[in-house]
């Protein structure tokens, strides 16, 4: 199926999705997956640690815990803009993360650069600002195992690591805002929390507004993932390796 603007459809990138989002979904509770919840919660802090930096702050340490929460302690400039900027970078950078997942593994093809470019980012935040062993070890033994993958993997295991953790985000992503939304007991530990008590605007709208955008821009990457570009267009792949090559 081809639109007006050219790019097809790809029903087996499609049926790919839907299959990893399904196993997701239904796994969610399976132990298997606590290191890819740890992964989404890093983002999570990640996305204020960056925020805090753009605003001018300084981000003092990250925690990860083990029952799946995380902590980004920061130092702000005074202002109540740069301070709702750094409360809702958590949400934008887990759904942003997801995002740029979804479109640098379906639509351009980056492959090993995916995982490499995720090594070098934990390894970057675990030893800037790991605030304790547990989230330094967790950062560099899961960029070790990634940049492995990167290395060792053969092309079709690495499209589906790529896949699998694109996949994996975009729906811890919304269901991490699904729970502000609707479980009152969340809402009022988390930064939907923060917000509210900085602008007197319910938690509930903050945490309605954060997933209307984040439902949003992954549903946009989404479509956009799904149709492959026109001949003229495509891009060679990035990070394949010939046969026979190590």
């Amino acid at each position: 199926m081809r639109t007006a603007s050219g790019a097809q459809l790809d029903f087996g990138r499609r049926a790919l999705l839907l299959v990893m989002l399904g196993v997701g979904w239904y796994f969610w509770d399976a132990p298997a997956f606590w290191p890819l919840k740890l992964l989404v919660v890093m983002m999570h802090e990640s996305g204020h640690a960056l925020a805090t930096l753009l605003v001018g702050g300084s981000v003092d340490r990250i925690h990860l815990a083990a029952d799946e929460s995380g902590a980004c302690l920061s130092r702000l400039p005074p202002g109540v803009f740069r301070q709702i900027a750094v409360y809702s970078g958590g949400y934008l950078g887990s759904a942003v993360a997801g995002a740029g997942l979804l479109l640098a593994t379906f639509r351009f093809r980056l492959r090993r650069w995916v995982l490499g470019a995720a090594s070098v980012w934990l390894v970057v935040m675990g030893v800037l600002y790991a605030g304790d062993s547990f989230t330094l070890a967790f950062c560099v033994g899961t960029a070790v195992v990634l940049g492995l993958g990167a290395k060792l993997l053969p092309d079709g295991a690495v499209d589906f690591v790529n896949l699998f953790i694109a996949a994996f985000t975009a729906l811890y992503a919304v269901f991490d805002l699904r729970d502000d939304l609707w479980n009152s007991a969340v809402r009022s530990r988390s930064d939907a929390a923060l917000l509210a008590d900085l602008t007197h605007v319910p938690a509930v709208v903050w945490a309605a507004l954060w997933t209307l955008l984040a439902v949003g821009l992954l549903g946009f990457t989404a479509y956009r993932s799904l149709h492959s570009r026109p001949p003229s267009l495509q891009m060679p792949a990035v990070g394949t390796r010939a046969r026979g090559r190590a």
